[in-house]
């Protein structure tokens, strides 16, 4: 008797196939096939035969974001300059916050990744992480329109618009943290990075060091990543220790009671922080 071997179904790659799962954090509905190309990366895409890619949706989220955080800053700082608007945009939509949001949500276990974008860990990319969550704003306006995606982008976005209040606009916990010991005369910041773990799942503890007084560490998936977690545990030290400087927009402590209203939400540095 023969036994016919069935060919093997690659299947979604995704440790979490319920999307309702995502859909609640996400806060709203999202179309259903609107939603299926959100998360489908070009890897699926170019090993399922040539799936369409989500990459046109982010590019339509990408302006939906803009838009958003644009409106909210505009309405938020009216006494802030262009300028430094333009930096508190860039620091809000960056790759960084948008991976954070990511992780935060959850949102790699969903994603479609190709096998070989999945073994190499592309669930923890921020560049995939972040395209991703601006492929889902672009999938949200689709089906809802500007009006009803504003709130949603609004609530994903809260956290770091009020970080970037308490830090003044500076684009990132390094630039952050720089400015604040410049202008208490402590001179630039250094860090201390070392490595460890095996190859496959490496990881790296930072430190941040003023003179020669350790002021923060953290941990991260790459040595940019657990700087940035070092600087802002040495910025929050500081900035408890010493004031702003003037530094801070106005309303600085409203700022950060409202992000710790939203800090299990979003906005913060986790110590998982990917930034490859």
């Amino acid at each position: 008797m023969m036994v016919r071997k069935s060919k093997s179904r690659v299947k979604a790659p995704a440790a979490r196939t319920d999307r309702e799962v995502l859909l609640n954090r996400w806060g709203i509905k999202i179309d259903p096939k609107l939603l299926e190309l959100a998360l489908t990366h070009r890897s699926w895409a170019h090993e399922q035969g040539g799936l369409p890619t989500n990459e046109r949706l982010e590019f339509l989220g990408d302006s939906v974001l803009g838009l958003v955080v644009t409106e909210e800053l505009y309405e938020r700082f009216p006494g802030v300059s262009e300028g430094q608007l333009a930096k508190m945009r860039s620091a809000t939509v960056s790759e960084p916050a948008l991976a954070q949001i990511a992780q935060q949500l959850g949102l790699g276990e969903f994603i479609l990744l190709g096998n070989g974008e999945a073994i190499t860990g592309g669930r923890e990319k921020a560049s995939i992480l972040s395209d991703t969550v601006e492929a889902m704003i672009g999938a949200t306006y689709l089906t809802h329109g500007f009006t009803a995606t504003r709130p949603v982008v609004q609530v994903l976005v809260s956290g770091f618009l009020n970080r970037a209040q308490v830090r003044g606009g500076a684009m990132d916990w390094k630039t952050s943290l720089l400015e604040l010991c410049n202008a208490h005369g402590l001179g630039s910041p250094n860090y201390e990075v070392e490595g460890f773990g095996p190859d496959h799942s490496r990881r790296f503890r930072a430190s941040a060091h003023v003179g020669e007084r350790e002021l923060g560490s953290g941990e991260g998936s790459s040595k940019k990543a657990a700087e940035l977690v070092a600087a802002e545990s040495a910025y929050a030290r500081l900035l408890a220790e010493k004031g702003d400087a003037g530094l801070a927009l106005p309303g600085v402590n409203e700022a950060l009671a409202a992000d710790q209203a939203h800090g299990s939400l979003l906005g913060g540095v986790p110590a998982n922080a990917t930034n490859d």
